[in-house]
């Protein structure tokens, strides 16, 4: 990792800008995927399935079959975690649900906004390097509690044409309507403008490489909704000299595994700490198995010294990280001082995996930035506020007039006219 020592505020934007790729040569070859997909549906998904996941499929729907062969390939232990996290996950989404309260905007006009959920979403779960089972958990089950009539998930099978048996059992959990064995830019396309298996959805939720982040950014500019915009996975500690650096070291490499492209910062007002921490991160990399993907995304990560906390959290407010670890002994006063983020995990005890896994809070968080504007996905995120108003006669004594008057001075003729003709109305009741 590369050690920045006491970086003058200036230099803080230059030295938190994420690595930029050129995508041109991608985008052209995302659209290209998106387009034959459009024309040719099931044929053009499992066309490409062929060319990249190695399988060729009969049907893209996992069977019912499928879903009871899986039961009983997972063990005891790991249905138990799932169903724990799924419990815990649960509580906590179902605590944002929405209450709208009714608004007199003034006698007689009424206003108030209605929570309904979208009715059909689609859910991409990735499966190449690492299946994540925990994901069709977090996207699932705030699905289901805001009352999505359809949710339809599109994951990569192996080459035997099986879906991880640990990630359907995780859809059955959560409540998934269909899944389908289908990944990367053509399970992006399908869920977009629907085929004849895949079903057209009207928002698309999940994480992915590149290419499935190209592929959700191009759909959303004309066909369908998006969670968020995304890059490669993050994480900022935030430590003192009260941290340890083996909690320390373990929290970076648990998002450097991740990816050869995930970041991994820590910031720490202690320079004692930060060479501990670098003893700690060779020990523990040694045995890691995924040590050559966490070295490579170590290699794009840095060790930040700076003055005091005051400066640390600054320093990471500027960064926005999509994790935020808060290990200091005043953690909870930076707590109180984060603006940009997309998830905090407070105290020694707080890791990313918590959050990741069974905490209860949702994984699906902006990167690259992307928490100076964004949040993570929550119950929120699977509903449309539709707002509802009624005007009595009195209303329209009340605020008639000013529509008249906004109306005539935007030249919107049309607008004053149909106020106008209430206002009459409303008069020759009144005069009678």
């Amino acid at each position: 990792m590369k050690i920045i020592s006491y970086p003058k505020e200036e230099t803080w934007e230059q030295i938190t800008r994420r690595p930029q790729m050129d995508t041109a040569q991608l985008s052209a070859t995302v659209r290209g995927v998106l387009d034959d997909v459009r024309q040719h549906g099931d044929a053009a998904v499992k066309r490409y399935e062929e060319r990249f996941d190695h399988v060729a499929l009969d049907s893209l729907a996992v069977s019912e079959a499928e879903m009871e062969e899986a039961e009983h390939l997972v063990s005891q232990e790991l249905r138990e975690s799932l169903e724990l996290a799924h419990a815990n996950i649960h509580r906590f989404h179902a605590a944002q649900r929405f209450e709208g309260s009714p608004c007199d905007t003034q006698p007689g006009v009424r206003c108030w906004q209605k929570s309904v959920a979208i009715e059909r979403v689609g859910l991409y779960i990735p499966g190449g390097t690492a299946p994540l089972f925990s994901t069709v958990l977090m996207l699932a089950t705030p699905a289901k509690i805001a009352g999505c009539g359809e949710i339809v998930l599109c994951t990569p099978p192996n080459r035997e044409g099986k879906v991880h048996p640990a990630i359907l059992v995780a859809a059955r959990i959560a409540g998934v309507s269909k899944i389908f064995k289908a990944g990367g830019v053509q399970a992006i396309g399908a869920m977009a403008y629907g085929t004849e298996s895949v079903p057209r959805v009207y928002k698309i939720f999940g994480p992915g490489n590149q290419f499935v982040m190209a592929a959700k950014q191009e759909v959303s500019l004309h066909d369908v909704a998006i969670d968020m915009p995304a890059g490669p996975s993050e994480v900022c500690v935030v430590a003192d000299d009260s941290s340890r650096a083996d909690f320390v070291a373990a929290d970076l490499l648990s998002q450097a595994e991740h990816g050869p492209d995930s970041q991994s910062v820590l910031i720490t007002t202690s320079e004692r700490l930060l060479h501990e921490v670098e003893k700690e991160l060779s020990a523990q990399l040694a045995v890691l198995p995924r040590r050559e993907i966490a070295e490579q995304s170590l290699a794009n990560s840095m060790m930040i010294l700076v003055g005091d906390t005051d400066e640390a959290i600054r320093l990471s407010n500027v960064y926005a990280p999509e994790h935020l670890i808060i290990c200091t002994t005043d953690y909870e006063q930076l707590g109180e001082r984060v603006v940009n983020a997309g998830s905090v995990f407070l105290g020694n005890y707080a890791c990313e995996s918590a959050g990741d896994y069974a905490s209860g809070t949702n994984h699906t968080l902006p990167t690259h930035g992307y928490a100076l504007a964004y949040n993570g996905v929550n119950l929120d995120s699977y509903c449309r506020k539709i707002t509802f108003q009624h005007l009595t006669a009195e209303g329209i004594r009340r605020i008639g007039r000013a529509v008249e008057v906004m109306a005539e001075n935007e030249q919107l003729m049309g607008h004053k006219n149909a106020m106008t003709l209430r206002i009459n109305e409303v008069n020759k009741t009144t005069d009678a």
